[in-house]
């Protein structure tokens, strides 16, 4: 306030006179607010001259203590399981609390009627200091493309971890592209075709034969981005009739529904004693799985579960017999004869030496053209690494 002010308050609170008018128009302010001010020294003393607040005495659409306090218990507990604990995903779980009528720890639960919605719950986290209001972090509002039914798609992929002692391991992952149901989780050493293998056949056991499989261009996955001729991978997958197809090199966006599942799986395992080996591991990745399928709803499904939409429509199949995968590419025969194809060796003799070989493959039935002469014709042996000459298979 302005000292003219106070001091003019003041004298006349103790019975002097003065001019009021030009009080209030040296200070600006009118007679009605003036003797406003004086009554409240009069009742409080100088501390009546303070601001006081606006806020409401009352507040009918407050949140109460108790349903706040179930919302940061709520985001404590998902976070100490490893899911994610945003503002949707404890509106979920008091719901589905509520609903059962028994919380799963013993806590206090909510009528449905109490609670929160999202953004209430939003508001409550950022009062209670647990997160930081992020103004130009703006939603996602792109359009996410989706197959339209389950089998439609996997998605395949690794992602690396550490076990307790350091060593390093590989979680093979495959995701449904339509309902984003963990189909499979393998504990490996690395990468490799067992691994990718064991990884799908848990898969088809579990879930049936998918119509595609889409990776990124791992060579466990495919050989194109070396210009290989089909992986292990590949072939066997042919051999069922499923499709293959491979993201763009150095564009992870078109696996990113798989990419996204690796971080709620990091984050869920960062949660979680490292297992000290492979089968530790797989143990905890089956736990996961049944809570990632079955009892953590996804905001992408529309608070669904994988396992829910996964069974709401019938199944992809693949297309057809099995595919017949064809190809042509070449080779510079070496010193010592050889051309080296799909993991085998094919021998032509030293007489081509440094000569340039077509090779024409549609599946593990091989030709190889020499200046335009068949140097050799052959189905694969994929027992043995190196393809003798003199124990070629012929293709008809």
């Amino acid at each position: 306030m302005d000292p003219v002010l106070v001091a003019a308050v003041a004298r006349v609170a103790a019975g002097e006179k003065i001019n009021v008018s030009r009080v209030c128009r040296d200070t600006g302010v009118s007679r009605a607010d003036f003797y406003r001010k004086l009554a409240r020294f009069q009742q409080h003393g100088s501390p009546g001259l303070a601001p006081r607040s606006r806020a409401p005495h009352r507040r009918p659409s407050k949140t109460a203590p108790h349903v706040a306090e179930a919302v940061v218990r709520a985001r404590k507990e998902l976070a100490d399981e490893g899911w994610d604990h945003g503002a949707q995903s404890i509106y979920w779980r008091l719901v589905d609390i509520a609903a059962n009528g028994v919380h799963p720890t013993g806590g206090p639960v909510l009528d449905v009627a109490e609670v929160p919605s999202r953004a209430t719950i939003h508001r409550i986290l950022i009062g209670r200091g647990q997160i930081t209001p992020q103004p130009r972090k703006r939603p996602h509002r792109g359009r996410r493309f989706v197959h339209p039914a389950p089998n439609a798609v996997w998605q395949i992929d690794g992602t690396d971890l550490e076990l307790a002692d350091g060593t390093g391991a590989t979680v093979v992952q495959i995701i449904d592209d339509h309902s984003r149901l963990d189909v499979a989780c393998h504990a490996a050493t690395s990468e490799n075709s067992h691994a990718v293998w064991s990884a799908l056949c848990s898969g088809f056991a579990a879930y049936g034969y998918p119509a595609c499989v889409l990776s990124d261009n791992g060579t466990a996955f495919s050989g194109r981005r070396r210009r290989w001729p089909m992986v292990e991978t590949e072939r066997r997958l042919a051999a069922l009739g499923i499709t293959t197809i491979v993201s763009s090199i150095g564009h992870p966006q078109t696996c990113g529904k798989n990419e996204r599942a690796h971080k709620t799986l990091q984050h869920w395992l960062a949660a979680h004693p490292a297992p000290a080996c492979l089968a530790e591991l797989q143990t905890l990745l089956e736990t996961y799985r049944a809570g990632y399928n079955h009892r953590r709803r996804h905001q992408a499904l529309g608070g669904d579960t994988p396992h829910q939409r996964f069974h709401a429509l019938e199944r992809a199949r693949p297309a057809g017999p099995a595919a017949r995968v064809a190809g042509h590419l070449t080779r510079t025969v070496s010193a010592t004869g050889v051309i080296r194809f799909s993991g085998a060796s094919i021998g032509l003799g030293r007489r081509h030496a440094g000569a340039t070989a077509e090779v024409f493959w549609q599946g593990d039935r091989v030709t190889v053209l020499i200046d335009d002469t068949v140097a050799a014709s052959l189905t694969l042996d994929r027992t043995v690494r190196y393809q003798r000459t003199t124990n070629l298979s012929p293709m008809c």
